[in-house]
Formats: structure tokens, C-alpha cells, sequence
């Protein structure tokens, strides 16, 4: 009796990237604020201010991304918050990546010249239109690549839901394992599908970036 074809195995797999996809879009956008305000926090000037920023970066950094998703959805119910599976892989995905974003938005910040900063005061603008018009623009060209490498660790990060029962593409690859004991088709199919995301989403930021400094070239020849 012929084996069945592999692509018989597909569409309980692209539901399942669906749903991955469905947790990194979101997680990303929160992953983006919190890496620019937890940043920019890290710069401020006040100690009130860089003192919870510093203690949030530490955290999400110095500590398991599994732990953090564990207490997210089964520890804070403890005290009275109760969390969604969906939500709770969201939070903590965009947080834990927002914290190793911060330090490269706090890099690509410092790394602008200096002299940036004194054109922009002898301009008489505010610091934060300094921030907004003249700072972070330059900045933003610098952050892009290693944002990048951040958002394909976080694509690939969702595979942790999978163990707070959501149904992403790790978790239906399990499944069908279970099912069909047919581990390599199903496994290197996760892979592909990991992969051809992970290559789609460093092509947009690619894309992003070559768009950012063809503008930059533009202007340069204007002035």
C-alpha cells in the first residue's frame, strides 16, 4: 500500500502557521514600543525614570522566556489575573524581545554624532523634537538590521505556546506526529514553513531598509 504524499500533511501545518503569524504580528508591535520606550527610558536624564526601565530590562533578559510564559498564564491567575493563552504568549513574547531591543535602540542613539545634537540646540528645538526630527530618524537606519535578526528570534520563539496548549505550527506538528508516527515529513515540513516565514520577514526589513537609505541618499544630494 503507497504511503501518502507528504503534501497531504500541509494544510493542518499552514493552519498552524497561521496562528504562529497571528501571535508574531502583534508581539512585534509591542515588542517595537517596548524596545523604543524602554530605550529612550534607558537615556532619560531622571533616575525615576531609568530605575523601573533598567529593572524591566533585567527581568525579561536575565530570565527565561518558558518561565516568563509560565507565570504569565498559570502563576498571575494566583492573584487574581487571569490571562488567555493567546495573550499571555503575546505579552510575553513582545516584553522579552522589547528588552533586548532596547539596547538596540539605546546603541543606535548614542551612535549618532554628537554634533547632531548641538545643531539641533542651536536650532533652538526641544529635545524632543531634537529626538523626533533629527535624532531618531538617523538612528532608525542603524537599528533595522539587528531589529531584524530580533524579529526572526521572535518568530521562532513562538514555538514556546505551543506548551500553553495554542494550536501554532509547532503544536500541529506535534499532533500529527502523534497521529501518523511519520516524524521526518512532518518535522521537515515545520522546518520549510519556519523557514520560508523567517525569509519573508528578513526580506521586508531588508526592503525597509534599502527604502530608508535610498531616502537618506536622496536628500543628501539635494542638499
Amino acid at each position: 500500500m503507497p504511503l501518502p504524499h507528504p503534501l497531504d500533511l500541509l494544510p493542518p501545518l499552514t493552519d498552524g502557521l497561521g496562528v504562529t503569524l497571528m501571535l508574531t504580528a502583534p508581539a512585534a508591535l509591542l515588542a517595537t514600543a517596548a524596545a523604543l520606550l524602554a530605550g529612550l527610558g534607558r537615556l532619560s536624564r531622571r533616575a525615576w525614570v531609568r530605575a523601573p526601565v533598567r529593572a524591566y530590562v533585567e527581568v525579561f533578559r536575565g530570565t527565561s522566556a518558558l518561565v516568563q510564559l509560565f507565570w504569565f498564564y498559570f502563576a498571575l491567575p494566583l492573584v487574581g489575573i487571569e490571562l488567555d493563552a493567546m495573550t499571555a504568549g503575546i505579552l510575553v513574547l513582545g516584553l522579552n524581545t522589547g528588552a533586548y531591543g532596547s539596547e538596540i535602540v539605546r546603541g543606535a542613539i548614542r551612535a549618532v554624532p554628537r554634533g547632531q545634537w548641538d545643531a539641533a540646540a542651536a536650532l533652538d528645538l526641544s529635545h524632543a523634537q531634537t529626538l523626533r526630527f533629527v535624532i531618531l530618524p538617523q538612528a532608525l537606519l542603524a537599528m533595522l538590521p539587528p531589529a531584524g535578526n530580533l524579529l526572526v528570534e521572535l518568530l521562532k520563539n513562538t514555538a514556546l505556546v505551543s506548551l500553553v496548549t495554542i494550536s501554532d505550527l509547532t503544536f500541529q506538528g506535534q499532533v500529527l506526529r502523534a497521529a501518523t508516527l511519520r516524524s521526518g515529513e512532518i518535522f521537515g515540513l515545520v522546518l520549510l514553513l519556519y523557514f520560508a516565514a523567517a525569509t519573508l520577514l528578513v526580506r521586508g526589513v531588508r526592503g525597509l531598509e534599502r527604502h530608508l537609505a535610498r531616502g537618506r541618499d536622496v536628500g543628501a544630494l539635494r542638499a
